[in-house]
């Protein structure tokens, strides 16, 4: 029995939410949905396309286009439903609405399971996935029950509906693809990324170096940077693609007050942001530096604040606020940052960490200044402002949301924190991100599954094996040590892994993710299958003392 799934063609029904409630729109014919002055239409627009990944998926397939025109009433959601019985055991894989917090994998039909921006369902023979376009004007998630498939448009600006005016929103675009001639669950859902994004952004050359977090924790300094600099310099020997160093959090003059934010102009331990780059890159790597623009703690014009929970939250929709974030951003590159990593900002602007969002990903009682444009739209034009001022620097989004991230920055933290301190917390965040997301590595973007944190609380015999599938995943590779602590044992692995991982590599395949959320069973190198113990069997059982959260 074939799938048969359609969401690439006119739906059965369509829904809008306004202040007042839900009502049900009109079928006016053609794709013509109204009611109240209200109109969605959904247009199915046939794009001419080759299967790119082996030629095997069929061209011409369908997309709809979906836009909303609400000249009097403010609307918070847009749902179109598609009716499909599912006769025949499936299972699911979702997306997050950020990054993963160690819960993505595949699982049955689930009604109520909000699956962010895109689905894939595979039958044991057979897969479809279906999503919308990266950068669409609304907050997605699709619902799937045994009857049909819903498709969720959260227009949303802040906690209040959107005030379009007489502006016609373009809200998304569906898309769907279905494996052929044997295609791997895998191989569709990679084909379904690349479908996804028509330009993604990827560095120029393989990304790999030294973070300070996991084992500093906040706590350095400009010589304790250079330091670091010269051991990860060391680490890469005499590497034509040299490594970055990257500052995380303790450099700004917000350092280790509670909310960790701005201003970015560099504290008593930093006290020359420019010359500290200039002295990196005489050790030999490339300087690299985090920053959480949409929080400060130094005086700004109460008409820029969204809040002030813990500081000054800004909010992006007023423009000196972007004019502000601009010319912060814009001063980092030209101190000569290298790669600039910026964080927080769904938190900030959203209230709550993507494992919390679920069906509602506003959790903040504020509406935005500007309630004509969606919150999507305002995170896009953030990301578009943070990418323009850092000009030719490499940016990661971490605590930023993939799919609005898409064809904008080059690389994505697409995991929650892994750990310096705790083995459990970097098995259950790093290696489910790692596989989950791999499907986006080169089709949104490069995909950063974060850090190997190598400190004496994590086994050793367990984090080498981290260090050695992300040195062979293709994606990028990040590590956490203290010069002076590593062991010889441990700077062997490391220079190892530094030269495979400053050279391009195959993407890494999970060969056992439909039925393993930690997948151990892995493709590398292109043709090479390797089986990595995650779990350290004859070990002493370790405890996870690191919990969620701990940082805010």
């Amino acid at each position: 029995m074939k799938l048969n799934i359609k969401v690439n063609e006119w739906p059965a029904a369509v829904f809008v939410e306004t202040e007042r409630g839900w009502q049900s729109l009109q079928n006016n014919g053609n794709g013509i949905w109204a009611a109240e002055q209200m109109e969605a239409r959904t247009s199915i627009q046939t794009i001419s396309r080759e299967g790119r990944s082996g030629g095997r998926l069929a061209s011409n397939q369908p997309q709809v286009k979906i836009t909303l025109s609400a000249p009097n009433q403010a609307v918070l959601n847009v749902r179109l439903r598609w009716n499909h019985a599912f006769n025949q055991p499936v299972q699911i894989l979702g997306d997050h609405w950020e990054r993963g917090y160690g819960d993505l994998g595949w699982q049955g039909l689930q009604p109520d399971r909000a699956l962010p921006w895109y689905a894939v369902v595979h039958d044991g023979h057979e897969t479809t996935g279906f999503g919308v376009k990266t950068g669409p004007a609304a907050m997605c998630y699709w619902l799937v029950d045994a009857e049909g498939i819903s498709l969720n448009a959260d227009v949303c600006s802040g906690n209040v509906g959107v005030e379009l005016g007489d502006r016609v929103l373009d809200v998304a675009v569906v898309v769907q693809v279905n494996s052929t001639g044997g295609q791997s669950a895998y191989e569709t859902t990679r084909e379904l990324c690349r479908e996804m994004c028509d330009a993604p952004v990827m560095p120029s050359f393989p990304v790999y170096g030294g973070n300070n977090w996991y084992y500093a924790y906040g706590k350095s300094s400009h010589e304790q940077i250079l330091e670091d600099s010269r051991f990860i310099s060391q680490l890469a020997g005499n590497q034509p693609n040299r490594p970055f160093m990257v500052i995380d959090d303790c450099w700004q003059l917000g350092a280790g007050v509670t909310g960790n934010g701005g201003p970015w102009i560099g504290n008593r331990a930093f006290p020359d942001m420019r010359k500290l780059a200039g002295q990196m890159k005489e050790e030999g790597v490339r300087p690299g530096i985090w920053c959480r623009p949409l929080l400060t703690h130094e005086y700004v014009p109460a008409s820029w604040i969204l809040h002030t929970k813990q500081g000054h939250f800004l909010d992006p929709s007023h423009p000196e606020v972007l004019a502000y974030v601009k010319e912060f951003i814009g001063r980092i590159h030209d101190w000569g940052y290298e790669l600039i990593k910026h964080d927080f900002s769904t938190y900030d602007l959203f209230g709550q960490w993507g494992m919390s969002m679920r069906s509602r990903p506003q959790a903040l009682p504020y509406a935005f200044s500007d309630r004509s444009r969606t919150s999507a739209e305002i995170v896009l034009d953030l990301y578009r402002t943070i990418a323009e001022a850092a000009g030719d620097s490499l940016v990661i989004g971490c605590n930023t949301i993939g799919h609005l991230a898409a064809g904008i920055f080059a690389i994505q933290r697409t995991g929650d924190d892994t750990s310096g301190r705790s083995w459990e917390r970097t098995r259950r965040m790093g290696i489910n991100t790692l596989a989950f997301r791999m499907p986006q590595h080169g089709t949104f973007f490069s995909h950063d599954a974060d850090c190997v944190g190598i400190t004496s609380e994590v086994p050793w015999e367990l984090n080498s094996r981290w260090l050695d599938i992300l040195a062979n995943s293709g994606t990028p590779l990040f590590v956490s040590v203290a010069p002076g602590e590593a062991t010889p044992e441990q700077i062997e692995a490391l220079t190892t892994a530094f030269a495979v991982a400053s050279r391009p590599n195959p993407t890494a395949e999970p060969l056992d993710w439909l039925y393993n959320a930690c997948p151990a069973h892995w493709r590398i190198g292109g043709d090479r299958e390797v089986r990595y113990d995650w779990n350290g069997r004859s070990a002493l059982p370790l405890t996870d003392n690191e919990t969620d959260n701990w940082w805010v």
